[in-house]
């Protein structure tokens, strides 16, 4: 039960992070930002989806207020999900390009994983497993198998 709860729990946590959604057409060689101000420090995540894929690819980067690289990925499948790390509050920027020679339709997340809100629930599950462990080990421990007898006449 306390399993459960703390899934809930994270699920509700992940839902309060600061979050921006779009749909966009990418043309040939194009590119599209999208831009998310971030407090403090934690974990962010951008999350692509391609619902007409055909093997197509797109390049994505993370830019930081100052346009320094934190992170880039080549996404070559239907969806992809990527994380990075901020160290300082401002705005990020999501700079999706497309370098293929087809227009390509996207769905793509950007936001904020608030993983800092994420520890207590995530404690509750570990204890919820490890509640789970014993107890599975309690029944196990005294259960006996009863052997039939060898000779029946």
């Amino acid at each position: 039960m306390l399993s459960v709860i703390g899934i809930i729990l994270i699920s509700f946590v992940f839902l309060q992070g600061d979050r921006i959604s779009e749909e966009i057409v990418l043309k040939s060689n194009n590119s599209h930002d999208i831009e998310l101000n971030f407090d403090g420090k934690g974990i962010g995540y951008y999350k692509i989806f391609m619902p007409e894929f055909a093997g197509n690819q797109v390049f994505i980067q993370i830019l930081d207020k100052n346009q320094n690289i934190i992170s880039e990925e080549i996404v070559q499948t239907k969806m992809s999900v990527g994380y990075f790390d901020f160290e300082k509050s401002g705005i990020y920027t999501a700079k999706i390009t497309n370098p293929s020679e087809n227009q390509i339709n996207l769905q793509v997340e950007f936001g904020d994983a608030n993983s800092e809100n994420m520890i207590p629930p995530g404690v509750m599950i570990l204890v919820g497993g490890v509640m789970i462990i014993v107890s599975s080990y309690m029944r196990l421990k005294n259960y006996k198998i009863e052997q039939p007898d060898e000779n029946i006449s």
